[in-house]
């Protein structure tokens, strides 16, 4: 999809699962499970997608959240259903024309392990390093903070080998609030669901593409009320979807879902007074 300077595209990094009960917190099973049918261990079906935004005149490659990378151990493979079979940053990545070399920006919405966790990777001789090492990596300077410190609710979602090589490069842009980061890309800085995770919002010829990352995860999250036990601050976050559905509905805009199994993004309509889903998005 074209908008403005940018070609957008998306690429999925891993299938995963989650608890359906920590996804949809207060929301009881019997409604969800409508929606987003469980495993046998509770798991709901979900991947882990990243979003590719090139500007070809300005030589710029922009990748937003880089999935949960192939640093898994077997363990961890299993509690989380993590599967990759034909997906993955290099083979969507490579369908673009593009290799890891070409990606010049890493925008990360926070530093949670499935947003940020193919931030490093292993290289030939079992070292970590970064995987994109031309690429400045964009992060909110309080999410930085919180990430080495979090609290015992969150400490599991961070795991430091996805982004401490970060701090012993010079690859590492720290961003004071929200911003103009790039022409025509501009950042929500967003508190219910961590510390400041950003959103970016991507302008041009009218149109509007907005990255959502864990502010409405889903389709299934586009109700307010419906967010997600994983959630610090879960009335800031029900505040921040009315937010989002408000303004993509006034502006016809684009809601992109970064964990999604069925549909990349979509459209909404208004009825009886409210945004709801119109139609899916695929980029």
């Amino acid at each position: 999809m074209r908008i403005g300077r940018y070609d957008l595209s998306t690429l999925v990094d891993a299938r995963f699962g989650l608890d359906g009960g920590a996804m949809f917190g207060i929301v009881p099973r019997p409604l969800w499970e409508r929606q987003a049918a469980p495993d046998a261990r509770n798991r709901i079906p979900l991947v882990s997608r990243c979003l590719v935004a090139v500007d070809r005149d300005a030589g710029r490659v922009i990748l937003v959240d880089d999935g949960m990378g192939d640093k898994w151990s077997a363990k961890q493979l299993d509690i989380y259903a993590v599967d990759r079979t034909g997906l993955g940053v290099d083979a969507g990545l490579a369908r673009l024309g593009l290799e890891r070399a070409d990606v010049t920006d890493v925008l990360l919405t926070h530093l949670h392990f499935d947003h940020a966790g193919g931030t490093t990777r292993r290289g030939a001789d079992g070292r970590l390093e970064l995987s994109f090492p031309r690429a400045v990596h964009h992060v909110q300077r309080r999410a930085w903070q919180q990430a080495h410190d979090p609290s015992e609710r969150d400490r599991g979602s961070f795991l430091e080998e996805d982004f401490d090589l970060l701090a012993h490069s010079d690859l590492l842009h720290l961003v004071e609030g929200e911003a103009a980061l790039f022409p025509d890309v501009d950042l929500m800085v967003s508190e219910g669901h961590t510390e400041a995770q950003q959103l970016p919002r991507f302008r041009g010829d009218g149109a509007k593409v907005v990255f959502c990352g864990d502010v409405i995860p889903t389709h299934v999250h586009l109700r307010p009320s419906w967010g997600m036990a994983y959630d610090l601050r879960p009335l800031v976050a029900l505040e921040e979807r009315k937010v989002l559905l408000a303004e993509a509905l006034g502006d016809d805009g684009i809601l992109l879902f970064e964990h999604d199994p069925a549909m990349a993004g979509c459209r909404l309509r208004e009825e009886d007074g409210r945004p709801v889903f119109r139609e899916a998005v695929e980029l």
